[in-house]
C-alpha cells in the first residue's frame, strides 16, 4: 500500500510501523485539507495489514494540531436543528473512522493540541505528550459552542465526568502533566524521552498479528459501550475472530510443548517469551 499525495502530512512505512507526520502552514490547522487527507488515509490502512502501527507526530514546532479551521465554523447555521434531523458533522465522521482502523494508533504530541487537535488526539488509541511543550484546551464552549468533534463525547470517557465539565467548561490550558492526571494522556515525557518511550512500545506492539490487535481495540471500545454481560459476549466473539485468523494455537502449543506454564525462569520472564514467540507462525 502507498502512503503518497496528502496536502497536510507525509506517511512514511518502516516494518509494521507508519510514522504521520504532521505539517501544514504556520500552526497546523484542522481544516477541510486535514479531513480529507484523515479520510483518505483511513480508506488505505482499513484495507492495510502489513500496517500494525500508525505514529502520529508533527514536524511544526509548537504545534501538534492547533485546532479546528475557524473560517468554517463562520458558515454555522444559527438556527436549532430538530433532533430528528441531526447527522454527523465532518469532523465527527472523519475521527470516528480514524478512531475504528484496525491498526494501534499513537499521538506523539511536543507542541499545542487545542479544540479540534485535542479531539482528534482523543480519537486515537493512545496519546503521549512533553512536558514544558504540549498545551491542552477545549476553548469552545467560551465561543459560544461546545466542543463538537467527539470532545464532549470522548472525554468524560477519559476522565469520568466531573473532570471532563472541569475542563471543557474551565475552557483553560493544560499541560502534560496535568493531562495526565486529568487521565487525557496515557503519560507525560520529557522532550529526551518521548521519542525513545513511542518507539519502544510502537516497535514491540508492530511485531504482533494484525488480526489480534485488531480485535483487542474492537473488544476494549465495546466495553465503554454495553453492559458488562454484552461486552463479555463481545470479548468473547472477537477471541474467536483472533484465532480464526492468527497462530495463537500452534503458539500456544509451543509454549506447553517447552514447558512455559510450569517452568519458573519462563514464569518470570514472560515479557520476553511474549517477543520470542512470535517466530511461531
Amino acid at each position: 500500500m502507498e502512503y503518497k499525495n496528502f496536502q497536510t502530512f507525509t506517511a512514511e512505512q518502516k516494518g509494521g510501523i507508519l510514522t504521520v507526520t504532521i505539517n501544514f502552514g504556520p500552526v497546523n490547522v484542522q481544516g477541510q485539507e486535514m479531513l480529507a487527507d484523515l479520510s483518505s488515509l483511513c480508506l488505505r490502512l482499513e484495507r492495510d495489514r502489513s500496517v500494525k502501527v500508525v505514529v502520529f507526530e508533527s514536524s511544526n514546532p509548537g504545534y501538534w494540531v492547533c485546532h479546528y479551521d475557524t473560517n468554517l465554523l463562520r458558515d454555522m447555521s444559527t438556527e436549532a436543528v430538530p433532533r430528528n434531523e441531526v447527522q454527523l458533522l465532518d469532523l465527527q465522521s472523519v475521527l470516528e473512522r480514524l478512531s475504528k482502523v484496525p491498526q494501534a494508533t499513537i499521538a506523539k504530541i511536543e507542541g499545542f493540541a487545542r479544540g479540534g487537535g485535542h479531539e482528534m488526539a482523543l480519537a486515537l488509541d493512545m496519546r503521549f505528550a512533553v512536558r514544558g511543550k504540549a498545551k491542552f484546551m477545549q476553548m469552545e464552549v467560551g465561543m459560544g459552542i461546545l466542543p463538537c468533534g467527539g470532545g464532549a463525547s470522548r472525554m468524560a470517557r477519559q476522565t469520568g465526568l466531573g473532570k471532563a465539565l472541569e475542563i471543557i467548561l474551565g475552557a483553560k490550558d493544560w499541560d502534560a502533566d496535568e493531562a495526565e492526571k486529568f487521565g487525557t494522556i496515557n503519560k507525560a515525557l520529557d522532550a529526551d524521552e518521548i521519542g525513545p518511550y513511542v518507539d519502544a512500545l510502537a516497535e514491540r506492539i508492530s511485531k504482533f498479528p494484525a488480526d489480534s490487535i485488531a480485535a483487542s481495540k474492537r473488544a476494549v471500545y465495546a466495553s465503554i459501550d454495553l453492559p458488562i454481560k454484552e461486552a463479555l459476549k463481545e470479548e468473547a466473539y472477537q477471541l474467536f475472530q483472533a484465532t480464526s485468523k492468527t497462530p495463537a494455537i500452534k503458539r500456544f502449543t509451543y509454549a506447553d510443548e517447552n514447558g512455559a506454564q510450569f517452568d519458573h525462569n519462563n514464569q518470570k520472564n514472560w515479557e520476553q517469551m511474549v517477543m520470542d514467540i512470535q517466530e511461531v507462525n
